[in-house]
């Protein structure tokens, strides 16, 4: 343990780090203490949730200040997962959060050694044709963070063998959001593995759907049909435009 050397400026992400904690639990992602959420503050500092606390009893001032290096900032020690956030954020410049959880249909492909194929274009929300699965490695150690990192290469989640989910964002919402949709991607790839006879979309549709996806929500992508036409209209007659 090392003296805290967060300031008052950093008590909103570690208010962000404990509001996501809670949705992992209100959104069905995750049950008691599983799971870890962090949030990069810097380029050598991240917030991460501390282990073994349950996320109800979490308050911003508990949540651990963690450097590169390993070395650790507060009074409750890091999630023993903490490796998974570290190797994330050094490698991956343009990540400002991490969620992982063990939400149940995820997990339970997971366990079967699956990952989640083009069934769906929606699969492509996680930045590939596929959401790959990691082999298993020890929870908390070096090996599944290595595992994960290459699961995650070109990739924006993964699922970790016998064991749950991985999801990197640009932020805390990005990244809580993208793990609720793989966890309704899990669910009706198992709904549809169970009714037999899947059919995969090819890599010349879903290539067609990551560039779709690169202007996707923005307010201001380029639609040639579609054009806008102003200011809403008043009402006429009937209320109709």
């Amino acid at each position: 343990m090392t003296a805290r050397s967060s300031t008052a400026a950093d008590y909103p992400l570690q208010a962000a780090v404990v509001a996501t904690c809670r949705e992992i639990g209100l959104r069905g992602l995750g049950v008691g203490t599983s799971g870890n959420v962090g949030v990069r503050r810097d380029p050598e500092h991240f917030y991460v949730s501390p282990t073994g606390t349950p996320y109800e009893a979490l308050r911003p001032e508990d949540v651990p200040l963690v450097n590169l290096d390993g070395r650790w900032f507060g009074k409750l020690r890091p999630s023993s997962e903490w490796r998974l956030h570290r190797d994330l954020f050094a490698a991956r410049p343009e990540v400002g959060a991490v969620v992982h959880t063990h939400s149940p249909e995820a997990t339970a492909l997971a366990c079967t050694g699956r990952g989640i194929p083009a069934f769906h274009y929606m699969v492509a929300r996680a930045g590939g044709s596929d959401i790959r699965c990691a082999p298993y490695a020890t929870f908390g150690t070096q090996a599944l963070s290595d595992a994960a990192l290459q699961a995650l290469e070109g990739r924006q989640a993964c699922l970790l063998g016998n064991h749950g989910v991985i999801v990197v964002g640009v932020d805390l919402r990005h990244a809580l959001g993208l793990a609720v949709e793989v966890e309704s991607l899990a669910r009706q790839y198992r709904a549809a593995l169970a009714l037999g006879g899947v059919k995969l979309l090819d890599e010349a549709e879903m290539e067609r759907v990551l560039e779709k996806f690169r202007s996707y929500g923005r307010q201001d992508a380029v639609d040639p049909g579609l054009q806008c036409a102003g200011a809403m209209p008043e009402p006429g007659p009937g209320g109709k435009p």
